[in-house]
């Protein structure tokens, strides 16, 4: 089982920049699809964005054009680069691996299987 640690989270004033990191335990297969997800209180776990094996990335209406997703499978790692931040992407962030291709759209809670613990972001206005 593929075990995954987030890093990377803290605080920003709106308009800045933070960039996650999510490192496996074990080799990121080809086959993984990996993605990004956040929870703010009182409110449901949304996908963010997601990647393939082919570095083909996808992401949430609500992150494109602000968002970036990478992955570098040397280092079983993949990032989420976070730039023009506002309030409203304040939440835990969570990694996930589903061992399945990528929709061509924001990653499905449900469809990820292995998890990891969350950090949390917090963008002041």
């Amino acid at each position: 089982q593929v075990q995954l640690v987030e890093s990377g989270g803290g605080s920003v004033q709106a308009g800045g920049s933070l960039r996650l990191s999510c490192t496996a335990s074990a080799y990121i297969y080809r086959s993984y699809c990996m993605g990004w997800f956040r929870q703010a209180p009182g409110k449901e776990r949304e996908g963010v964005a997601a990647i393939d094996s082919s570095a083909t990335g996808a992401y949430a209406d609500s992150v494109k054009g602000r968002f970036t997703i990478s992955r570098d499978t040397a280092k079983n790692t993949v990032y989420l680069q976070m730039d023009s931040m506002k309030a409203g992407d304040s939440a835990i962030y969570y990694c996930a691996a589903a061992l399945a291709g990528c929709s061509s759209r924001a990653p499905v809670a449900r469809y990820f299987s292995n998890w990891g613990q969350g950090t949390q972001v917090t963008v002041s206005s």
